[in-house]
């Protein structure tokens, strides 16, 4: 199994920017995929960007040219950089890592609030 810890999370302003990071952990594990979701208030889980191993990277529509997802394999660490940040992207964001045993993990989540 896999451990996930997201952080960076946090209050900004409309405009502003914020970069999560999550890390893995855990025991004999090789990771495949990994990305960001989120939930807002009210609303369903949704895909926020993914990144296979490989850094193939694919974004919801929302966030294109606004958000990079990366990845560093040897830390078996992910990065979100947000910017130019919009209200509705107020949630809490979640990381997820699909290992190649074809497990999946989520980590606890990590608040974003922008306010305008």
């Amino acid at each position: 199994q896999v451990q996930l810890v997201e952080s960076g999370g946090g209050l900004v302003q409309a405009g502003g920017s914020l970069r999560l990071s999550c890390v893995a952990s855990g025991s004999d594990f090789t990771i495949n995929v990994m990305g960001w979701y989120r939930r807002a208030p009210g609303k369903q889980r949704e895909l926020v960007a993914v990144a296979t191993r490989s850094d193939i990277t694919n974004y919801a529509p929302s966030v294109k040219g606004r958000f990079t997802i990366s990845r560093d394999n040897a830390k078996n660490t992910m990065y979100l950089q947000m910017n130019s940040l919009k209200p509705d992207n107020t949630a809490v964001y979640y990381c997820n890592a699909l290992a190649c045993s074809g497990s999946s993990s989520w980590g606890q989540g990590t608040q974003v609030t922008v306010s305008s």
